[in-house]
């Protein structure tokens, strides 16, 4: 399938590994050239070398702690115009409301939740009548509520929130805005968490893995899995698509009970 888009242009913040990165090399295979956001300098270094060889693509780099606003904003600046935005960058921490205190709260909620809307905002406005595609990397947690993962269910659905209603409305302005809900997804973040949860619940952080066998298909999904729905979503292919957050968990979700 054609998803036509050779000669876009995307942004992607948290670039640097897991579902960034695999984004990114999913945009780079259809042709479409990068901006690509994170912190750690060097690993975008080392993304773009191995982007560019392998795809032909011009990368930009933008080493920024996109928890502050002033980087969101110096970001929204230095990128331009774009065709994609993909806003992915931010780690809520997991913990019950007595575990998390406020610090941890506003932290995570400004490098995620606030970093995102301040992204979208900025971008929304440059291709108001040029027409472009914001995605939203959210989390199926904000509609399969954990109080485990308190701060996390709840930024989550505050996101889901946004992207429905933004991209309700964004169609009139020639902008889709669409999320994406992964449960849990095969990288480095999610065995922190998953080790935290194992504590909790087996006594031993070494047994996290076990927790994936009530899982569907016991296992979690692969980045690839969740760029490749990215990449589509982000085309034309995808074309009459806005307002609306699309879940990748096997049925997880949809089982409407906690594991």
């Amino acid at each position: 399938m054609n998803l036509e888009l050779d000669g876009k242009t995307a942004l992607i913040t948290g670039a640097s590994k897991g579902i960034g990165l695999a984004v990114a090399r999913a945009l780079a295979k259809e042709g479409c050239d990068l901006h690509l956001a994170a912190r750690d300098g060097e690993a975008l270094a080392a993304a773009r070398k191995e982007i560019e060889t392998a795809h032909k693509v011009r990368v930009a780099l933008h080493a920024l702690d996109l928890s502050h606003a002033q980087a969101t904003e110096k970001l929204a600046a230095d990128a331009g115009d774009i065709d994609i935005l993909v806003n992915n960058a931010g780690a809520i921490p997991a913990g019950s409301l007595e575990h998390l205190d406020g610090e941890a709260w506003r932290r995570s909620f400004d490098l995620k939740v606030f970093g995102y809307i301040t992204l979208a905002r900025a971008f929304y406005m440059k291709m108001k009548g040029k027409g472009g595609v914001i995605v939203n990397i959210i989390g199926n947690s904000g509609e399969n509520w954990d109080a485990g993962f308190i701060a996390g269910s709840t930024g989550n659905a505050a996101l889901m929130s946004f992207t429905k209603a933004l991209g309700g409305a964004s169609f009139e302005d020639g902008i889709r805005v669409v999320g994406i809900n992964p449960g849990p997804v095969a990288t480095e973040r999610v065995s922190t968490l998953m080790k935290r949860k194992a504590d909790e619940t087996l006594g031993d952080e070494n047994r996290w893995q076990e927790l994936f066998e009530k899982y569907p298909g016991g296992r979690p999904a692969s980045v690839e899995e969740v760029a490749d729905l990215c990449a589509f979503l982000s085309s034309a292919r995808a074309s009459y698509i806005s307002g609306t957050v699309v879940t990748i968990d096997g049925g997880f979700s949809a089982r409407r009970r906690a594991v």
